[in-house]
């Protein structure tokens, strides 16, 4: 799975000149947390999320009044706030790299770019959608969670016994184990009763960690 796979290819974009309040109204009425930053020839020139924007916001115990405030807001300016070193990644990057980039350095959302344009974003809430399609959230069936060995035929086993009791794999997600020598995997399934499923894995397994 690639990152132009899954990437947001409608992106919304902001210049340096424009005023904080003004950049944190669209963030707001779009219901986005970052914004690619761009010059007039639109090349990304750096990236601000919501958090910069509400840090540039004087405090609470501030005595300016509310009028005080607003002027000063509309002349600072987003190019004063923004991030200019950004982390980026391009369409054949793949999805589980972007993640790394992501969770490395903190951050929810990398441009993707082609050249010195901007094609689409990729963020946390892409990922989250992966991860529920990997984990068959959305689709009705059995969850089961199982320590095995990590050995040759390991999976092949598990799948065969599923499909000789009748099961259909929805989702299968393999996982570090927490012991040297084992993995964990979770499977969705349907077709098939739990208590059917789960005396059919019992002898391919060394624990059914959890069953649903």
């Amino acid at each position: 799975m690639l990152v132009g796979e899954r990437m947001t290819k409608h992106v919304l974009t902001i210049t340096q000149e424009v005023p904080v309040s003004d950049a944190l109204t669209l963030m707001h009425k779009e219901k986005i947390r970052r914004l690619p930053v761009v010059d007039k020839r639109n090349h990304l020139v750096g990236i601000v999320s919501e958090s910069d924007l509400l840090n540039a916001h004087p405090s609470e115990a501030t005595t300016l009044s509310v009028w005080e405030i607003a002027s000063l807001l509309n002349k600072i300016t987003v190019e004063r706030v923004m991030s200019r070193k950004v982390a980026t990644v391009t369409e054949d990057t793949p999805i589980e790299e972007a993640a790394r980039i992501m969770a490395d350095m903190k951050i929810g959302g990398l441009p993707v770019m082609k050249g010195d344009k901007i094609v689409g974003i990729i963020t946390e809430t892409n990922l989250f959608r992966i991860f529920l399609e990997l984990l068959g959230a959305r689709s009705e069936g059995t969850r089961v969670s199982v320590m095995v060995r990590d050995e040759v035929g390991g999976f092949a086993r598990l799948t065969s016994a599923v499909r000789d009791c009748g099961g259909n794999i929805i989702a299968f997600v393999s996982t570090a184990g927490d012991a040297v020598g084992y993995g964990q995997i979770t499977m969705k399934v349907s077709g098939v009763k739990k208590d059917v499923l789960k005396k059919a894995l019992l002898p391919l397994v060394d624990k059914i960690i959890d069953i649903r």
